[in-house]
């Protein structure tokens, strides 16, 4: 089973999409359910139109970013999984981990 969720978040999409590729911060906004002690990769399905997706053996995730008004950024996400009832869960932590970038940054 699927689920989907959309959210817009208030950085460029640049940022936010290197954000959510980035190996080293996946652990801050990908759910344990998700990481847990399987092996879990990313793959950058097309850097130009910002498309990844996440899978291990038992769920995926893909994500879409795509430029928003006043210079921010639209999110969707495709999950499939046994736990596919965390895409709004995915996306609120990105969009914790991404504020955190931009304000480290």
């Amino acid at each position: 089973m699927a689920s989907h969720a959309e959210r817009g978040m208030s950085a460029p999409p640049e940022v936010v999409f290197n954000t959510a590729t980035d190996p080293d911060r996946s652990a801050a906004w990908l759910p344990e359910k998700l990481r847990g002690s399987r092996a879990c990769r990313v793959e950058v399905l097309d850097a130009d139109d910002m498309r990844a997706r996440w899978s291990s053996a038992d769920w995926s995730a893909e994500i879409d970013v795509e430029p928003a008004d006043a210079g921010g950024a639209r999110v969707r996400l495709d999950l499939a999984g046994p736990d596919h009832g965390l895409a709004d869960e995915i996306l609120t932590n990105l969009d914790r981990e991404v504020a955190d970038n931009l304000t480290a940054g």
